[in-house]
């Protein structure tokens, strides 16, 4: 058995980017030291918006095997699945729910690995076992209520949960390629009802006199990235929310992540409209941000939905994550997918009362997607 420690640093900096890349794979880009570096340097995250890295690493006999993302909070925004429920509870009981830890990508609603270890460690599972353990134990030692990993895969979910930590469950609707040639090829696997109806769409959105451009990495410019960040404003405000990401993140983010950026955007004569943000992974395209000005008739489907499904099946890739929420996404071709996530909850009655909870939430989750299920498009079941 060796000899485990954890460590907590302040800094995604404070870790080898290359050693940190190398326990996160190539496969997600939303873990990468690009990605987290460029929140830090930006200031989307830190002091401002109440997101206080604290990364964690753990060591087996002193070498570093594995790493987690992790942050310091005092409040439960930007993370989109909700424990407001609980805290309020938590706190009217005399309790007290905030600071807590979050193993999570912040305003990033993307399902992928929180337990990053080692490619080269012999005992991977042992290693994930020993994360989990750690973390916990730094929640009891820095006396903090409770730690979250929210939108982990299946498997992190299955080593906290062998560690004491509670699963949950939640819904999101991706698209995935059946080996389509071309968009008509995708339109003819669908019912005749929705085969026109998207038809219809994409053409009222491309008849409103608008031209259409697929920028990737370098060669989106700083005047695309102005133009995307008054629209991710306008959208934010629209939503009555916080914009958490500032202006510098954008472009940041480009230069750390090169073509995995893939930026959508609409112009009405010759000037922008409109931009959808896209980051591109292994085999996924994962729709992040979106905005415009002005009305146009479905472009928000046609930018962030129809193009994202254009984009896939000409770079031959798995499937498009379009973000949290919409249940209107399911007509359009993105089918209900379960999302994974463990909670560790320091206090026995707190656990005892989510425990009980959860295990309702659960079984609504499964029963909610069987009933989206029969919405489905497609003349046969995926």
């Amino acid at each position: 058995m060796p000899d485990w420690s954890l460590t907590l640093h302040a800094s995604i900096h404070e870790i080898d980017s290359e050693l940190w890349n190398r326990c996160a794979g190539p496969d997600n880009p939303f873990v990468s030291h690009g990605f987290l570096s460029a929140l830090e340097e930006s200031g989307s995250v830190g002091p401002r918006t109440g997101w206080l890295p604290r990364h964690a690493v753990l060591h087996a006999d002193g070498q570093p095997v594995a790493m987690a993302p992790l942050y310091g909070k005092g409040h439960s925004y930007g993370e989109y699945v909700f424990d407001h429920a609980w805290a309020n509870a938590y706190e009217q009981a005399g309790g007290r729910y905030y600071p807590k830890l979050q193993s999570a990508v912040p305003f990033s609603p993307v399902p992928g690995p929180r337990l990053l270890i080692h490619p080269d460690y012999p005992a991977p599972e042992a290693a994930a076992q020993a994360l989990g353990q750690a973390i916990a134990q730094a929640c009891g030692e820095l006396e903090l209520s409770s730690v979250h990993a929210t939108f982990c895969t299946r498997d992190d979910q299955f080593h906290l949960v062998r560690n004491g930590w509670l699963p949950r469950l939640g819904l999101q609707y991706h698209w995935h390629n059946r080996g389509y040639a071309d968009f008509e090829h995708f339109l003819a696997a669908l019912s005749s009802r929705k085969r026109k109806s998207i038809r219809r769409e994409r053409r009222d959105a491309q008849n409103c006199g608008l031209t259409f451009h697929t920028k990737r990495g370098l060669d989106i410019t700083a005047a695309d990235w102005e133009a995307f960040y008054r629209f991710y404003l306008s959208t934010i405000d629209r939503k009555w929310g916080s914009a958490y990401l500032t202006a510098r993140f954008f472009p940041l983010l480009c230069e750390r992540l090169g073509d995995r950026i893939v930026l959508m955007l609409a112009e009405h004569e010759g000037k922008p409209v409109a931009a959808a943000l896209n980051i591109l992974g292994k085999d996924t395209l994962y729709g992040r941000n979106w905005g415009c000005e002005g009305e146009w008739p479905f472009l928000h489907f046609e930018l962030c939905y129809y193009r994202a499904i254009d984009f896939a099946i000409e770079h031959n890739l798995s499937r498009v994550e379009a973000g949290a929420q919409g249940e209107h996404k399911i007509q359009r071709g993105y089918l209900p997918k379960l999302t994974y996530s463990a909670h560790y909850l320091r206090d026995p009655n707190l656990r005892s009362a989510v425990a009980d909870f959860l295990d309702q939430e659960r079984a609504a989750i499964h029963e909610e997607k069987e009933a989206l299920g029969e919405f489905s498009p497609y003349r046969t079941e995926e």
